[in-house]
């Protein structure tokens, strides 16, 4: 799907064609639209390849009159066992003399809200302006959604001190999961911002120069609120990895106690069982007196091994 897009007075509004210092929003293409990118748009085929390429990292490239900065969006969704799941996702931006393109294979969050109009400001004619306003607020998703990370994993932690689940053991895996993805896309993404920022690949404006030290500092807290969360949660897993091995500790040593006083039972019933003349074993002349013995017997293992437990 090919989108036009362009500001006029102020305001954010969607075209039926292509005008000169307008954004061009690519999602999902198909084939044909591939073709139209290349051929009618003189986009260069690798940049466009490398967009749709979902393992493609990070980076900055230029070539004749093109500028290519491919850079990780947050994307967060839902699996079939309800676990929430935060990854990554390329988009690539693409400058060239007339327009600026973002190709993207899917439908995201941060091209809902820019097409929505909701990111202030957002001037596609203004083409190193608006490649920065995109990389600010991709940083501050990466923040809102390490945010939304840290909640999952506190209500979860609540949870399992009341009960252990293995849904809840495998949210905190999962989120453990997309915070080491977080934490690789946003260092890629910093080197980035540190190549645009030495201003040899794009054109930087004195007006540019503060949101560009903005997008830098929004990214390095973002990298450093991952790596505490990361920090945070691993210690965390530990934890209850410990609690549910020292449970399992608790169980098995029930389990031993019940079959040993279990044993108690069978052996005493066992000897007076025994086909011998009456008189042989003490206290054979009644079945009470067996009875009382096993009773005796059992009580007094119970208590002791349930006072060993507590030392």
């Amino acid at each position: 799907m090919i989108c036009f897009y362009t500001n006029t007075d102020g305001r954010f509004t969607q075209c039926d064609e292509a005008t000169a210092g307008c954004w061009i929003s690519v999602i999902a293409p198909t084939p044909q639209e591939i073709k139209e990118l290349i051929d009618v748009y003189g986009l260069d085929s690798g940049f466009v390849k490398s967009a749709l390429d979902e393992e493609e990292s990070s980076r900055i490239e230029r070539e004749d009159e093109q500028t290519l900065v491919i850079i990780d969006t947050p994307v967060s969704s839902m699996d079939e066992d309800k676990t929430k799941m935060f990854y990554t996702l390329p988009m690539g931006i693409i400058i060239t003399k007339e327009y600026v393109f973002t190709i993207s294979l899917q439908q995201t969050q941060l091209l809902d809200e820019a097409t929505r109009g909701t990111i202030r400001n957002l001037r596609p004619d203004f083409k190193t302006r608006f490649v920065l306003q995109l990389l600010l607020r991709i940083a501050a998703l990466f923040l809102m959604h390490l945010k939304q990370i840290d909640k999952i994993s506190s209500a979860a932690e609540q949870e399992l001190h009341d009960a252990m689940k293995n849904e809840l053991l495998m949210q905190l895996l999962a989120l453990e999961k997309s915070l080491v993805y977080f934490s690789t896309s946003l260092k890629a993404n910093e080197a980035t911002i540190e190549k645009i920022h030495r201003g040899r690949v794009i054109k930087l404006y004195d007006e540019d120069q503060d949101l560009l030290e903005d997008v830098l500092i929004e990214m390095k807290q973002a990298i450093e609120m991952a790596s505490i969360y990361s920090g945070i949660l691993s210690s965390m897993m530990d934890g209850f990895s410990s609690v549910i091995s020292n449970n399992q500790n608790i169980v098995m040593w029930r389990l031993t106690i019940i079959t040993v006083i279990l044993e108690i039972p069978n052996i005493i019933v066992g000897y007076y069982g025994m086909n011998i003349q009456t008189g042989t074993l003490p206290f054979d002349s009644s079945w009470i007196y067996p009875t009382l013995m096993i009773i005796g017997v059992v009580s007094i293992m119970t208590i002791l091994m349930m006072r060993n437990n507590k030392k």
